[in-house]
């Protein structure tokens, strides 16, 4: 492009010279002549407007001040940092280009979860709103049980849980142990105890009132004034084993949680098993883990100079894994049928093998589970992420060869597929 400029800059200068000048015009490399004997065109020359634009773009190239390469060792450390930069937003972008295609025929359509009190199944974003109406739903059920399952799941500070629920406890032990004391039946809100260990509980006041308790407005023994008390009904004092149940149900009940939906599916043989397409689910990342994103893109920079070992490589591969929370597992077996489940990024090998097991039509069969690669998964205590199955993985089921051998000695007919029957009658084709 240069070079085409510089021949115009000659030209214009060639055409500008004046009568009785001297031109020094570039030298030119001589043609062969044509075979045929017509006359050659003479060359056009560039229109004016062309003539000014091209002395202009030239103009321009000429003052545009070169591109110095960086010196010091901080400026080449800025360039590498914003090159990373510039090519991390490159692979993001892709990757949701990618993932928004992928997105038109999912895998799975989301990550589901079962609730225990409802046996609904709901999606990931739906469960906490779920929770809350299944509780209180539960409320015209069980007060009491609905009440106490309000404390220990909305509440996430575990120690302040584990701290008022044993004060609580203490007070209705000391009813229990106590029925004749009157003091024991009666609690006053304003109590520091109280304020500081468990008014800042949710659901402590409906569990209150649940047991028996109700509010009264009582004279303070010596005094002008009033408190607040929460008071046993007197009927309850014929119901101590009640207070008892009570205290041991508040004791051991554990937080509602949702159960992860596997959302078992068993697909026909297809060359399209290794390939998942998976919905935001299995990508949403939370607010701390976005900022660990942005803490790892920082350290990559300062280490994309470093020469790291292997074990240095592995740790972060590993760091690289826990940012999944699900992994969409399948396993093919021999006959080309393939299992496919849904499970936690952080879940034991082992319940995989589990999750084989139970849909299998004789469950006693052993078998092994091979990984990408052919590597068998024989450290069942070992998580998904720490054996680099997420956030999805296609494995291999290999029966134990000696078994299968007695089998087919046997003469036993075997069926078509291993599988349980109910299973297939579900059966689906993998787009």
């Amino acid at each position: 492009m240069r070079k085409f400029f510089q021949e115009i800059k000659a030209d214009l200068k060639f055409r500008s010279a004046g009568p009785g000048q001297k031109l020094s015009e570039p030298a030119r490399v001589p043609k062969e002549k044509p075979k045929a004997e017509a006359a050659p065109r003479p060359r056009q020359g560039p229109t004016d407007e062309a003539q000014m634009a091209a002395a202009a773009a030239l103009a321009r190239m000429e003052l545009k001040p070169k591109a110095k390469p960086p010196s010091s060792q901080g400026a080449i450390k800025n360039q590498g940092r914003r090159f990373l930069e510039d090519a991390a937003g490159v692979r993001a972008w892709l990757g949701c280009k990618a993932l928004r295609t992928a997105l038109s025929e999912p895998s799975v359509s989301g990550v589901y979860f079962i609730c225990p009190l409802t046996s609904a199944v709901v999606r990931k974003d739906e469960k906490e709103k779920h929770i809350r109406e299944a509780i209180q739903s539960y409320f015209s059920v069980d007060p009491v049980a609905a009440s106490i399952m309000e404390i220990h799941t909305f509440n996430k500070d575990r120690e302040k849980v584990r701290v008022g629920v044993e004060t609580m406890a203490k007070y209705l032990d000391n009813i229990y142990l106590h029925p004749e004391e009157e003091k024991y039946q009666k609690i006053k809100l304003q109590n520091k105890v109280f304020q500081e260990r468990i008014n800042c509980l949710e659901g402590i006041h409906r569990f209150f009132q649940s047991v028996g308790f109700e509010t009264k407005t009582l004279p303070v023994p010596g005094q002008d004034t009033t408190e607040e008390y929460y008071v046993l009904k007197e009927e309850m004092l014929t119901k101590l084993e009640d207070l008892k149940d009570y205290k041991e149900q508040l004791l051991s009940c554990e937080p509602l949680r949702l159960q992860l939906d596997r959302q078992l599916c068993v697909f026909k043989p297809s060359a399209e098993a290794a390939r998942f397409e998976l919905p935001n689910d299995f990508y949403n990342l939370t607010a701390e883990e976005i900022k660990r994103e942005q803490r790892l893109r920082t350290e990559a920079v300062e280490k994309a100079s470093m020469l790291r070992t292997r074990a240095m490589r592995e740790k972060e591969e590993q760091r690289e894994m826990r940012k999944y929370n699900y992994t969409l597992l399948r396993v093919r077996f021999p006959d080309g049928y393939l299992l496919q489940g849904t499970f936690y990024a952080r879940e034991p090998v082992s319940v995989l093998y589990n999750f084989v097991r139970e849909a299998l039509r004789d469950n006693w069969l052993p078998f092994e589970l091979l990984g990408p690669g052919g590597l068998k998964l024989t450290e069942e205590n070992l998580a998904f992420n720490e054996c680099g199955l997420v956030p999805s993985a296609l494995l291999t089921l290999v029966w134990d060869a000696a078994v299968m051998s007695d089998i087919e000695a046997s003469g036993q007919e075997q069926p078509a597929s291993p599988l349980k029957p109910e299973l297939l009658s579900n059966v689906q084709t993998l787009s």
